[in-house]
């Protein structure tokens, strides 16, 4: 396990390796989550350091302009947390599923238990080192069916944000390189923090890995009536028992109509969705509250403290009682 932000001396170093033909955006986003928030004393929570494969010098990006890069591919051995962005231009690492000689020197400074992640097609890089093998995994839509062909070990799912093995992550394209980073620091220091960062970089707080990527889904007629209603209504009584027709009611559809409508609109079921909200409900709740467990369960809707212990366990793999003893001093 990658060394825990909270315990280390100093901050945790997240390390972004920067490869020619790389996306300008893409590298950009751990300097943007990572660099922001510190703890009560001020202190940065992490360090953020870009490399190249290369001694320091200029890389190729997509656009019409190059960056200089201050720090070699020494640079990842002393990183707690190592990010791979998007490159167009990985060469044999995308067209047959082998590291250059110069990028299997730079990843061999990686030490053991470091945390690794990508965004988008920075997964190749890790594939084609191993990192993958009998691992679930995503990239974006638009090279999924080529990344499974190239690398058939890797259980490769097309339809999510961003997959969470623990001490690997991966993103699928572009906006969902901010979910995962954003996941991450929830991850390391809870949703309180998390949210402020987001607020900050004004994007939404919370897109859940397994909400689905936007691909062949054809986008509702304006002018016809959406969930967002129902949604807002049920926001506003998690606490309570929701059942599909009350939702429907909300927005005037039959039971049939607005559960083909709302999957056309968020990607997910109703069922499935209140689920996702009533654990960030409980998340919420344990992090900046002094309720018990019980009380929690009660109040983001679960009704028992074992049915949220379940879902919490299904959803995060931790108890209740786990997840507040991690996070709840981030929240303070």
């Amino acid at each position: 396990m990658a060394r825990s932000p909270a315990s280390a001396v100093r901050p945790h170093r997240v390390v972004v390796l920067a490869l020619d033909g790389l996306l300008p955006f893409e590298l950009g986003i751990p300097h943007r989550i990572f660099g922001r928030p510190r703890d009560a004393q001020g202190q940065h929570l992490y360090e953020v350091l870009t490399c190249s494969v290369r001694p320091p010098g200029p890389v190729r990006t997509d656009a019409d302009f190059v960056i200089h890069v201050e720090h070699g591919p020494e640079a990842l051995a002393t990183a707690d947390t190592v990010i791979v962005p998007a490159s167009y231009e990985l060469g044999p690492v995308f067209e047959q599923g082998v590291l250059t000689e110069e990028l299997a020197a730079a990843l061999a400074h990686i030490s053991p238990g470091t945390r690794l992640a990508s965004i988008c097609t920075g997964c190749y890089v890790l594939a084609a080192a191993g990192y993958l093998d009998g691992r679930p995994a995503t990239t974006h839509w638009y090279d999924a069916e080529h990344f499974q062909r190239l690398f058939p070990r890797i259980r490769v799912d097309a339809n999510v944000l961003f997959v969470d093995d623990g001490d690997v992550l991966t993103s699928a394209g572009v906006a969902a390189g901010i979910d995962l980073c954003l996941h991450i620091l929830r991850r390391d220091h809870g949703t309180a923090i998390a949210n402020e960062v987001a607020r900050r970089t004004v994007v939404p707080p919370h897109r859940d890995g397994g909400q689905a990527q936007y691909i062949h889904r054809p986008v509702p007629d304006p002018r016809l009536a959406t969930t967002g209603a129902a949604r807002a209504w049920a926001l506003g009584r998690l606490h309570e028992p929701i059942q599909l027709r009350d939702m429907a009611r909300q927005e005037a559809m039959s039971v049939r109509t607005f559960t083909r409508r709302f999957r056309e609109e968020s990607g997910v079921s109703p069922g499935q969705w209140l689920t996702r909200q009533r654990v960030e409900r409980a998340r919420q709740l344990l992090e900046s509250s002094d309720l018990s467990v019980d009380q929690v369960a009660r109040d983001a809707g679960f009704g028992t403290a074992q049915s949220m212990r379940q879902h919490l366990q299904s959803a995060l793999g931790v108890t209740p009682t786990a997840y507040r003893r991690t996070f709840r001093r981030g929240a303070d």
